[in-house]
């Protein structure tokens, strides 16, 4: 506790970060109930311990978006990294929705890879949430490895 002390972090629930977490899911629960013409993505994964991993970091992210806070941070606002979120967000939208018409170009599967992942960075970013920037960037490591090696 101290460390994150020094660190000028402290735990306080963010609900912008469950918000953020929240919108990049919603997609997926949607596909967990109605399954895409051409699912390619319900497939067995060629990757396990990677995904794993991901999983991990994945959780260690949603984490520290909505349980650490930087002391520092401003007051949330529409800054160039936050509308950079907003955007990779809408991206990632337009990625499901191309994948729910049975395109699944490695196109599509990067819009489905990398822009939740960049959304989660800049918003940590902007949130100074350097535990996030990191944990975040380990996860979309490992889900770009997942999605080359699986689907690309």
């Amino acid at each position: 506790m101290s460390v994150i002390r020094n660190l000028h972090y402290r735990f306080a629930f963010d609900p912008w970060g469950l918000l953020l977490f929240l919108l990049v899911m919603l997609p997926n629960f949607i596909w967990f109930a109605v399954p895409a013409p051409n699912d390619i993505l319900r497939t067995d994964s060629v990757t396990p311990v990677v995904d794993a991993i991901g999983s991990v970091f994945q959780v260690l992210t949603v984490a520290c978006l909505c349980l650490v806070i930087h002391n520092d941070r401003s007051k949330l606002r529409f800054s160039p990294l936050i509308i950079a979120t907003i955007i990779c967000v809408a991206i990632y939208y337009i990625g499901w929705a191309l994948y729910y018409t049975a395109n699944v170009s490695p196109i599509v599967i990067f819009l489905l890879t990398l822009p939740p992942c960049l959304a989660f960075i800049l918003f940590a970013a902007d949130r100074k949430n350097l535990l996030a920037v990191l944990f975040a960037t380990a996860f979309a490591v490992c889900h770009l490895v997942f999605a080359v090696v699986n689907f690309v």
